[in-house]
């Protein structure tokens, strides 16, 4: 079976591509998810906050993901649940099993990769202790209260800062549980600001920066936990520990772009990211392999998942109508001092229109800085930041006059206000 465009992924970012990718030209459009429904993350993401930009008022996750899933089955696009996808071949082959049709392989004439992120687990950060249960990740004890309806504990700390960090403190907090503290082993907080604001200081919940949980106690069920500060190589001070009783440790330590099969499918990651290379058409190093959403960076804002699924729908219906630039005149994006990464990686010089959205993060909490866009030693814009974090993504837009003036590699980095 051949398809236009095959979108591995239902959520948010897989919808948004399915959708675009119709409305694009694309006639046959499959989305492939592996859960029993689709919206992906968003469906155990209950409060609100979500659609102020894409949709101008403030929706919860369930609704925000209901409108898409309404607008795709709007559409004559193709929907398979439950579905594994196994591997993507170089020519786009996908190879995938589910429990109504077995074993399958289709074919597409261009692949949206939309997998998403996981956690970093307990594993992933090597907390020295004991191995109790009580110990979760902040998004399986998400699912666990608004999915499942367990409750995960009674007293709680939690170990780091992320947003859904944050959330899950409130959530808890709501739900009857005592949240002792959030724990961060950075001199910052990994989440938006808003964040700390609705979700900490709202509740009195004290978040303690650059500590880290040192021991973990207990032997069926968690007791308590050690936390100690760190010094400026993040490593424990001696005499510094805290002691909190507990029965619940949940982990916000990260989130990681779900690339096994973009890995298998030979596509280049970026070592910054954990996500694929991509242009500024979410076009990664393999020809009609799109990708977007959190499986090329993780996202602050679901609306900027749901715009870049948008573009990535656009240029892979663009792909097929061989209405694609070729990938000649390109322009490699560099970083500089301050910025962690940006996406895209690259430019399609030919493929300007408009304008051309930047994503980045910085390494630190900066006041006052301008972020410049610069050829060689030739400043081609800068943008002036009164506050800058690396839990809050930046996002610069460099208009089609600007970018006639660019003709090689460019260079993003912070410099200081003057």
């Amino acid at each position: 079976m051949k398809y236009d465009v095959v979108v591995i992924g239902g959520g948010p970012a897989g919808l948004a591509a399915a959708k675009s990718a119709y409305e694009n030209g694309a006639q046959k459009v499959l989305i492939l998810e592996r859960d029993k429904e689709l919206g992906g993350i968003l469906q155990q993401c209950i409060h609100n906050g979500f659609g102020l930009h894409k949709f101008k008022e403030e929706l919860t996750g369930p609704e925000y993901a209901q409108r898409y899933i309404e607008m795709v089955k709007e559409s004559p696009i193709e929907i398979k649940l439950d579905t594994m996808v196994l591997n993507i071949s170089k020519d786009r082959v996908i190879s995938m099993i589910n429990p109504i049709d077995g074993y399958q392989e289709i074919e597409a004439a261009s692949v949206i990769l939309a997998m998403g992120c996981r956690e970093r687990t307990r594993g992933a950060i090597a907390i020295p202790g004991e191995r109790p249960s009580g110990i979760f990740t902040a998004g399986a004890a998400q699912r666990y209260i608004n999915m499942e309806g367990y409750m995960v504990g009674k007293k709680a700390v939690i170990l780091g800062s992320g947003d859904i960090g944050l959330i899950m403190a409130r959530r808890l907090t709501l739900e009857g549980a005592q949240v002792e503290a959030v724990i961060e082993l950075m001199p910052f907080s990994g989440g938006l600001n808003r964040n700390i604001v609705q979700c900490l200081d709202d509740f009195g919940i004290p978040l303690l920066l650059s500590h880290t949980v040192v021991d973990i106690k207990g032997r069926d069920r968690l007791k308590k936990v050690i936390v100690a500060q760190v010094d400026e190589n993040r490593k424990p001070i001696p005499g510094t520990e805290i002691e909190y009783d507990c029965d619940t440790l949940l982990l916000s330590v990260g989130l990681i772009p779900e690339n096994d099969l973009s890995k298998e499918a030979g596509v280049t990651l970026d070592t910054r990211t954990n996500g694929p290379i991509v242009t500024d058409s979410m076009e990664t190093s393999i020809p009609g392999v799109f990708a977007c959403g959190n499986v090329v960076h993780v996202h602050d804002l679901v609306d900027f998942v749901s715009e870049e699924g948008e573009r990535a729908g656009k240029f892979a219906a663009c792909y097929i109508a061989a209405e694609n630039c070729k990938l000649e005149n390109v322009s490699n994006i560099k970083t500089g001092d301050g910025i962690v990464y940006t996406v895209p990686q690259m430019i399609n010089l030919d493929n300007i229109k408009n304008k051309l959205e930047i994503f980045m993060r910085v390494n630190n909490v900066y006041k006052n800085k301008k972020i410049v866009v610069r050829e060689g030693e030739n400043i081609i814009a800068s943008f002036k930041r009164v506050h800058l974090a690396p839990g809050e993504m930046e996002k610069i837009l460099l208009p089609e006059v600007l970018l006639k003036r660019i003709s090689k590699d460019i260079t993003i980095e912070l410099q200081e206000v003057i």
